[in-house]
């Protein structure tokens, strides 16, 4: 649910403010005239805020207006064994394990598990016994220098405990990057905080009992910490009396950007590690939360796979949802312990974007999606994050009763492609970023997103991606007319009376064509025609073609070549349509030429009103600027060669349908 707090203000002159506070940072207060009726709203919000139980959640009631994305779109899309066979696994060095098939050994991992060759089942069951909540080190990502990164939780190892094989698993890990001398312990925490979890019987490994392993401490709060952290971000941001001193002064006590970067860090740690060629295993409490943003991150530095839309997917399936990250509490879906919310996931949502700032052509997607994703997770629209581990999921039949935001991504792909990806073949595949202080961003877009007065009047991706589709519109349009010319030129050329306009030519062959009871068909490649059209005549049927003689254009007179029944007996070989004079007209006008300005429009035709962070689109056959409920068709325009379908208005598409109607007979 987005809501994430109501709370009732002091009464007014006007009436009883009620403050609504979102998980997307929207902030919304609401004056109600009558104190009793402020009273009843506060209270129906609270309780459909907070259900008590998941089944109640909004994901098992909703059902899409559109016909388009089918209940079972997007479920299938990651296969945890395809992705592991992209990375190369299982070699001959790590193979697949089937302890955990029914979640015997860990239900907050998934059934399949990757796993050293040499580590025998009795080893794997030890080291379990010896991870907190059974969290043994298992592979979560295999370069391909066959390095690797493993992950687990924290090892309950107390002030002197050891667990032999814990000890053997680690080095099977060791072992199975044959060119590694030794490899890297991340352990996410600060030092102090790793310490103080001894005193409860957990705490970390001790470097007595691991050989040829180096143990790092990198220094990530806890979930607690972030949690104050974010809440001091957000009164910074949205100050009653805003000032530079205090907002700048407010962003850093809040110390929300010196935890990006404390995360942001560890991950360049872990990928530059494994583009060296060295083993990493990473933990932090219960390997859920810091592991999984570090991981996910670290992929993402090293595989370009990861940040393509496609590949993105994979990866958040793969590291946060089959790994158990704990979506259902941290985010507060249901009643709970309020203790265990903390925004973990918006944490990485943010690091990511904090990269794509660096490297704008490195990724497939762009902010609009990083944003839609963010919110998703918090509305349980889609049933994709719901649950806390893979087990959960699959006990609530989410893929039988509920949608997958990975098919309404799919089925609005174009509302999240950044004009900007370039993919490189050649190019180096590690992402190295900068990460001194000053180049650690405040996201407006997310923290105000709803502020009108700290935006641009309009958003530069939304520009630039309007400007490529319009330039891919009209290639696509020339491509067809460059086609059409090359045939009317094949068949002016051929004709036996060369000055003949182009009805003539086309009704005598037409008439070949009724007389031997075929079909008229043929491609015409160009010669020398020169198309003259009047001014602004490009939309009518007065344009006209004036062709040279047959010797200026290298074509020699001959009877038998001109005459209707070889032209037909030509286009019957060549095997393509022959369009007539309408459905040249129509080819020509069913394509804009001119696109309308993005900027200064206000709203939609629908009145709906348009600000920042509403994404305006161009209806492809008459130019003009919708909002997205009023250009929700998809249809293939006559005048592209591709005929791929494109987004049309509804009025456009109706026009195009009716024209299609009376054409089939």
């Amino acid at each position: 649910m987005h809501i994430a707090s109501v709370e009732k203000l002091a009464l007014t002159a006007t009436g009883s403010p009620l403050l609504i506070k979102c998980k997307t940072f929207l902030c919304v207060t609401f004056v109600i005239p009558r104190e009793r009726d402020c009273h009843d709203v506060f209270l129906t919000v609270q309780q459909l805020s907070q259900p008590m139980t998941i089944e109640e959640l909004y994901c098992f009631q909703y059902t899409s207006c559109s016909d388009e994305v089918p209940k079972k779109s997007g479920w299938a899309y990651f296969d945890l064994h395809a992705e592991y066979q992209r990375m190369g696994a299982p070699n001959e060095l790590w193979c697949l394990t089937t302890i955990n098939k029914e979640y015997e050994i860990c239900d907050t991992y998934p059934q399949y598990l990757f796993v050293p060759v040499t580590a025998s089942t009795p080893v794997l069951v030890g080291s379990s016994r010896f991870r907190s909540k059974g969290r043994l080190p298992v592979l979560s990502y295999l370069h391909k220098n066959k390095a690797a990164i493993c992950r687990c939780s924290q090892p309950l190892s107390g002030f002197s405990a050891r667990c032999v094989e814990d000890e053997q698993l680690l080095n099977c890990i060791l072992r199975a990057n044959q060119s590694g001398k030794f490899m890297y312990v991340v352990d996410t925490r600060p030092r102090i905080n790793a310490m103080a979890n001894r005193a409860t019987g957990k705490g970390y490994e001790n470097e007595n009992f691991y050989e040829n392993i180096k143990f790092h401490f990198l220094g990530i709060e806890n979930i607690h910490t972030m949690r104050n952290s974010l809440s001091r971000l957000i009164d910074a941001s949205k100050l009653k009396v805003p000032s530079v001193n205090a907002f700048l002064n407010g962003l850093e006590s809040s110390g929300w950007l010196k935890h990006i970067k404390a995360i942001l860090e560890t991950s360049y740690f872990i990928a530059n590690a494994i583009s060296d060629g060295t083993n990493v295993l990473v933990h932090c409490s219960d390997g859920w939360d810091r592991t999984a943003q570090t991981c996910s991150l670290a992929c993402l530095l090293l595989d370009p796979y990861y940040r393509t839309i496609v590949g993105f997917q994979a990866l958040i399936e793969k590291e946060w949802l089959a790994f158990g990250h704990k979506f259902t509490d941290r985010c507060g879906h249901v009643q709970g312990d309020v203790r265990e919310v903390s925004p973990v996931f918006t944490q990485f949502v943010d690091c990511v974007w904090q990269l794509m700032q660096q490297f704008p052509s490195k990724f497939e997607f762009n902010e609009r999606y990083l944003l839609n994703l963010h919110d998703h997770v918090y509305s349980c629209q889609f049933g994709t994050f719901v649950g806390n581990c893979e087990k959960d999921r699959l006990d609530l039949r989410l893929m039988d009763r509920t949608y997958s935001l990975w098919g309404y991504i799919s089925s609005h792909i174009r509302e999240f492609v950044n004009p900007l990806f370039k993919e490189e073949e050649n190019g180096p595949e590690v992402v190295c970023p900068n990460l001194i202080p000053q180049a650690i961003k405040f996201w407006r877009g997310m923290y105000n997103r709803f502020e009108n007065g700290v935006h641009p009047r309009e958003n530069f991706m939304d520009l630039l991606s309007a400007a490529k589709d319009h330039s891919s519109s009209l290639e696509d349009h020339v491509q067809l007319l460059e086609k059409r010319i090359s045939m009317l030129s094949e068949l002016l050329g051929h004709a036996d009376t060369p000055s003949k306009d182009i009805d003539s030519v086309i009704n005598d062959s037409s008439m070949a064509e009724s007389g031997s009871e075929s079909e008229n068909s043929g491609l015409f490649r160009s010669r020398d025609v020169r198309l003259r059209t009047s001014p602004g005549s490009h939309n009518n049927r007065h344009s006209y073609v004036s062709v040279v003689s047959d010797a200026e254009s290298g074509f020699e007179d001959s009877k038998d070549n001109m005459s209707p029944q070889s032209v037909d007996s030509r286009l019957k070989n060549e095997g393509n349509a022959l369009p007539t004079v309408d459905q040249l007209t129509e080819e020509i006008n069913s394509v804009a030429l001119n696109w309308k300005s993005l900027r200064n429009m206000r709203e939609c035709i629908c009145s709906t009103p348009f600000d920042h962070f509403s994404r305006k689109y161009h209806c492809w056959k008459c130019g003009d600027v919708f909002c997205m409920r009023c250009i929700d068709k998809n249809v293939s325009l006559p005048g592209h060669l591709s005929r791929q379908p494109v987004p049309v208005c509804r009025p456009c598409y109706k026009e195009i349908a009716r024209s299609l109607s009376v054409e089939t007979p």
